[in-house]
């Protein structure tokens, strides 16, 4: 089949997914962004250094391989203004722009060393991925199985809700007190603060309140395996809502849903496999986890006919819910042993990167949800507004015709 000029749609999600891998490079080049100092080294003085005498094969391709995407993401958000070779050299320009830009900048950081040789393979890793993604990228954008899916499952205005819930996997890996439990930033910081500034922050919460006995008295209210029941079926539900919120009408609502869970588990089993020492893939797999598992499906299943609105208000609710559990509950002091068993080593900016993921997740879906309350609350009034001025005009004109009587 041909595709006409006219046809040829761009891709948003390709431009959000490459925004976010970019931002991930970033991250991951300039980890711990700390101990900065200058040393009178000019920042470009690593390209003209001879190559490091001892090669590892595990970083080149590492480099390699995580340029990949980046170069296969840069041919995708070009598409359909720069197609072919062109797009493939605006990758290679593009990897070898920001590696070596990482390159400079690692400069000033003690912990990171620049080589031109990490920039030869990361420019290498975007080239390739660009040269393999080049002749697939009308299949993939213009007819290809994705693109059906995506415009005939989900709405146009769909690509946030699509990257958000394509997140959710990787958002659940980083270990957490209870499975699905993350977004306790708010906890990390009041821990994290001087106990003089948590005491004057204390001061301006009446004592009557008791603020500090708030977590062993509310988990005192029901056992550990209920509260993470409670966790990971509001977590879980919220996300199955969120996945499914924005498809149409004859979209397999319920077999997205599957899919999403099935993904998040297997991913889940198998990076605790990766990443314990003593092999505990299944270590979350709690009495209280698997029954929060099945209670966020079944409510999320039976939520598939309520309205939109409606659907959207009670994700955005278990959310909160699970947030607040999550922040206010009492610290499990197992918890500790499970996170010494975690790997750090080569993976320590692996890790890193989906602590602040679980972190930052619940928020944006939670933002998200607030938009969407704050768009249907706006309708609303605009609506009566209307209504109220037809009304007005449907009297005016009774009053005109009784005054010509």
């Amino acid at each position: 089949m041909t595709i006409k000029q006219w046809q040829r749609r761009p891709s948003a999600f390709s431009r959000q997914a490459l925004g976010a891998y970019a931002a991930l490079i970033v991250y991951g080049s300039l980890y711990p962004f700390s101990g900065w100092r200058s040393l009178g080294i000019r920042p470009l003085a690593y390209l003209a250094d001879p190559i490091p005498q001892y090669l590892t094969v595990f970083d080149v391709v590492t480099n390699v391989i995580g340029y990949m995407p980046l170069g296969a993401l840069i041919v995708l958000a070009l598409y359909p203004r720069w197609r072919g070779s062109a797009a493939v050299c605006a990758a290679l320009l593009g990897g070898a722009l920001l590696s070596g830009t990482m390159e400079a900048i690692q400069t000033y950081l003690p912990t990171r060393v620049a080589s031109n040789l990490d920039l030869a393979a990361n420019a290498f890793g975007a080239l390739l991925g660009g040269v393999l993604i080049a002749p697939a990228t009308s299949a993939l954008l213009d007819r290809g199985l994705l693109r059906r899916m995506r415009f005939t499952w989900f709405e146009r205005d769909a690509a946030y809700v699509i990257g958000l819930s394509a997140l959710w996997p990787f958002a659940t890996l980083f270990p957490a007190q209870y499975l699905f439990g993350g977004g306790d930033l708010p906890r990390e910081l009041w821990d994290g603060l001087d106990p003089s500034m948590q005491d004057a922050i204390l001061a301006w919460i009446p004592a009557s309140w008791d603020f500090e006995s708030w977590p062993d008295r509310l988990g005192a209210l029901l056992p550990d395996e209920s509260w993470e029941a409670l966790i990971t079926a509001s977590n879980l539900f919220a996300a199955l809502v969120l996945a499914t919120l924005l498809t149409r009408e004859r979209a397999p609502r319920i077999r997205i849903m599957i899919a999403l869970i099935v993904t998040t588990l297997f991913a889940k089993a198998a990076v605790s496999f990766m990443q314990s020492r003593s092999g505990l893939t299944f270590d979350w797999a709690t009495d209280g986890a698997l029954e929060g598992i099945l209670i966020g499906s079944v409510a999320a299943v039976m939520s598939v006919s309520l309205p939109r609105a409606l659907r959207a208000a009670c994700a955005g609710l278990a959310l909160v819910v699970a947030l607040a559990l999550a922040n206010l509950l009492p610290v499990n002091p197992y918890f500790d042993i499970v996170l010494a068993d975690w790997r750090q080593g080569r993976y320590l900016h692996f890790n890193r990167l989906l602590h602040w993921l679980a972190w930052a997740w619940p928020y944006a879906a939670l933002g998200w949800f607030a938009s969407i309350a704050e768009h249907a609350w706006l309708a609303r009034r605009r609506a009566r507004r209307d209504m109220r001025d037809k009304s007005d005009k449907t009297a005016g004109k009774g009053r005109h015709k009784h005054r010509s009587l």
